[in-house]
């Protein structure tokens, strides 16, 4: 399982808790979209998670930026993401942002509010924040291989489509959703 979280906004822990704490500790890959904003708290996260992959956020300190970069491309069960706190040209610099990956989808954050839109070329995903929603229902979101049709019974390393979901730290999930490579 991949999972994605972002806007943490805390100076010392990574204030996980309920069902975002457990994934966090279960999934395979773990994705920080940025805004872990005290270098402990990256540190909480890569304690937590089995394999931490992150991004800065406009937050997050120097130490922060010394460590993780603006963008990265990350993969997953054969589907690429093009990943980066925020874009100043809103979705359509990150769908370019992502074209320019040959990323199959883009992951961000920022806003704190949870979504998934694949009506622009290039699906986004934004996993909202966990700790700090503003306003907007705390979530994160969690991604798994797709098990019918996919191809992955006969050749573990093919590309196949991933199922996702928004769901909340009480674990309600509360959006559905596909990504294909």
């Amino acid at each position: 399982m991949l999972v994605v979280v972002s806007d943490t906004h805390s100076h010392e822990e990574s204030k996980l808790q309920g069902r975002t704490a457990a994934a966090v500790r279960e999934a395979d890959l773990v994705v920080h979209v940025g805004d872990f904003y005290r270098e402990p708290v990256l540190d909480a996260f890569e304690s937590a998670a089995r394999s931490l992959r992150g991004v800065y956020g406009n937050n997050d300190d120097a130490a922060i930026r010394d460590r993780l970069p603006e963008v990265r491309t990350v993969e997953y069960a054969g589907v690429r993401f093009a990943v980066t706190h925020r874009h100043r040209s809103g979705d359509t610099g990150l769908v370019m942002l992502g074209r320019g990956r040959d990323a199959d989808a883009v992951v961000c954050g920022h806003s704190h509010r949870p979504r998934f839109d694949d009506s622009g070329g290039l699906p986004i995903l934004n996993p909202g924040s966990h700790a700090q929603p503003r306003g907007n229902r705390p979530a994160h979101a969690e991604l798994e291989p797709a098990a019918e049709g996919s191809g992955a019974e006969h050749d573990p390393d093919a590309a196949t489509a991933l199922d996702g979901r928004l769901v909340t730290p009480e674990g309600e999930v509360f959006e559905t959703f596909r990504i294909e490579p």
